[in-house]
């Protein structure tokens, strides 16, 4: 992912930062340190610079001051849109957290809402919804009198969704990424929500899919069971994850997105009153020239008597 865009409001700290970055991509990490930091010598409030002041540290083998960095971060901006926490996470310098935070998620998407389908599907070989299209059809072929599309973005399941589905609503963290949705006129509702705190006041619903969205989520249990509340008896639960190659239930990778275990799935799903009927292992993207491997899971709530 390149850095976040944001201007310091300084016209000479923005010309050192934008220098920093040259630097900083020409692998002179401690060179493009030094320059940040007069940059922030100017503008001590910028949190973004000093997220970024961090990376380079890092980058130059000081995760100490990359660490120092951070936590001002952190500091100068509780919510983190930046994701400082979780770098300092994953050094060790913070304690684990179960999922990524909210305000750092939506403002990962509004940035690349525009340019997420091309590089998603075009750079990234990204199969998801195609997969997910193809279980839930052999799962229960037909149709589905409602589906809610959580964590919906661009819209890529909902094409895949609208000719199975009579009513078709999505929802999702980002603004930006549903008016890329809403151009693409598949859905009967849009609607800007956080999966974590979900609420739905319509009927229930026949099929709900969740693609590509737990990768931001490490504990699953209390989601899973707020899904099973929206849904119909004998209605299907299609979702993703990235699979966990490692022991454990859940681990944040180095790329800031969670990976899942085989087992844990099992156990959240059977916790939430499901039953499994597909777990598929494939490739669901590429990362860096990798193949990153995921599971395509379809589960069922059980018929009502």
């Amino acid at each position: 992912m390149k850095p976040l865009q944001a201007s310091s409001g300084d016209l000479n700290a923005d010309r050192r930062a934008d220098y920093a970055e040259m630097l900083h991509a020409d692998g002179d990490h401690a060179a493009a340190v030094e320059l940040l930091l007069g940059a922030l010598e100017l503008t001590p409030q910028w949190a973004m610079g000093w997220f970024r002041l961090g990376e380079m540290q890092q980058a130059a083998g000081a995760p100490d001051l990359a660490a120092q960095a951070w936590t001002v971060s952190l500091q100068l901006d509780p919510t983190d849109r930046q994701g400082a926490a979780l770098n300092l996470q994953l050094i060790g310098k913070a304690p684990r957290t179960d999922a990524l935070p909210s305000a750092f998620v939506e403002t990962l998407f509004d940035h690349y809402a525009e340019s997420f389908d091309e590089s998603l599907v075009d750079r990234l070989g990204y199969r998801l919804p195609e997969l997910l299209d193809q279980a839930i059809r052999t799962a229960r072929p037909g149709r589905f009198p409602l589906a809610l599309d959580l964590g919906c973005g661009t819209g890529l399941m909902g094409q895949r969704l609208r000719p199975i589905a009579d009513r078709l609503e999505g929802y999702d963290i980002s603004a930006r990424m549903l008016k890329q949705a809403r151009a693409k006129g598949v859905y009967d509702v849009l609607g800007k929500a956080d999966l974590r705190d979900f609420s739905y006041a319509g009927p229930k619903a026949d099929l709900v899919t969740v693609a590509d969205v737990f990768i931001y989520v490490g504990a699953l249990d209390s989601v899973v069971k707020s899904i099973a509340g929206l849904l119909a008896r004998d209605g299907l639960f299609a979702f993703s994850v990235e699979s966990l190659a490692g022991t454990g239930d859940f681990v944040l990778q180095p790329s800031r997105r969670y990976a899942h275990s085989q087992h844990y799935v099992r156990d959240v799903l059977a916790a939430g009153g499901f039953s499994i009927l597909s777990l598929e292992t494939t490739v669901i993207r590429q990362d860096r020239r990798e193949p990153v491997d995921g599971l395509v899971v379809v589960a069922g709530k059980p018929p009502a008597g």
